[in-house]
């Protein structure tokens, strides 16, 4: 297969071809991904809820990011590749950003870089690109800022909802974003913001709309005890996950396993 490319995504939103992006957290889940056609995988921060059991995504440090970056990077030989950097890693400084990305795409071998935040970052997002580094946005809500946000809010409501995002959405397409994604924005709002952008929009509980989707792996393999209303399950894994151990308990503590084709005699 051919291996994506930065380019592609703007060929893929002028012919109308929606974007496929999962999030990926290590080696066996980017192989998987990757060989079933993904185009983009996020090593995202939701990693530290989703896979570490943190509390949200805050506390997740950047060099306990970058080993799981690596692993999905060596897993994916056609999928484009995008690593968050998590909280505090960026906001101080244009120079901090550029910092962080370097030190993530150096070792992990990450093809791009994501953060959140629009107008506020515009000048962290130039530093990060003009530095050669790709950058894919994030607008809406932002997990990050859950709590400045008032918890899991969507966006895009109310009197100039719409201005606002638009507004960032531009500001990141200026600084030199080549996507951003749009994360719990009310429909028709992120369907004018997508139109409105040279730039794919990838959206997560944005409507069908965007030139993309993007989803938390776990929350579409049906992992897991989060089943947001936005999401979908197209498969059954955690469950079948869970009778699979239960048939190799009972397997073991009743003599069957291991059998005689399991075992070496001489």
């Amino acid at each position: 297969m051919k291996k994506v490319r930065i380019h592609h995504f703007a060929e893929m939103k002028a012919r109308g071809e929606k974007i496929t992006m999962l999030t990926a957290y290590d080696y066996p889940s980017a192989r998987a991904f990757d060989a079933a056609g993904v185009d983009m995988l996020l090593v995202g921060d939701s990693m530290g809820d989703n896979m570490l059991g943190m509390d949200s995504t805050v506390p997740l440090e950047l060099d306990e990011m970058i080993p799981f970056a690596r692993a999905v990077a060596r897993g994916a030989e056609r999928a484009f590749v995008v690593a968050d950097l998590p909280f505090g890693t960026y906001e101080v400084s244009p120079e901090q950003a550029v910092t962080s990305a370097i030190r993530m795409m150096k070792l992990s071998g990450a093809e791009a870089i994501k953060f959140e935040g629009g107008r506020r970052v515009a000048a962290q997002v130039k530093a990060v690109t003009d530095a050669g580094i790709p950058f894919c946005g994030h607008l809406g809500f932002t997990p990050q800022s859950a709590n400045a946000l008032g918890g899991h809010r969507v966006q895009g409501r109310g009197d100039g909802g719409y201005d606002a995002l638009l507004a960032d959405a531009v500001a990141l397409q200026e600084a030199g974003a080549f996507a951003v994604v749009l994360e719990m924005v009310v429909a028709p709002i992120a369907e004018k913001i997508s139109a409105a952008l040279d730039i794919p929009t990838i959206g997560i509980g944005a409507g069908a709309h965007t030139d993309g989707q993007v989803l938390v792996w776990l929350d579409a393999m049906g992992v897991g005890d989060w089943h947001p209303r936005f999401s979908r399950q197209f498969a059954a894994v955690g469950q079948a996950m869970t009778d699979g151990a239960a048939a190799y308990v009972a397997a073991v503590k009743g003599g069957e396993f291991p059998a005689a084709e399991h075992t070496f005699d001489s």
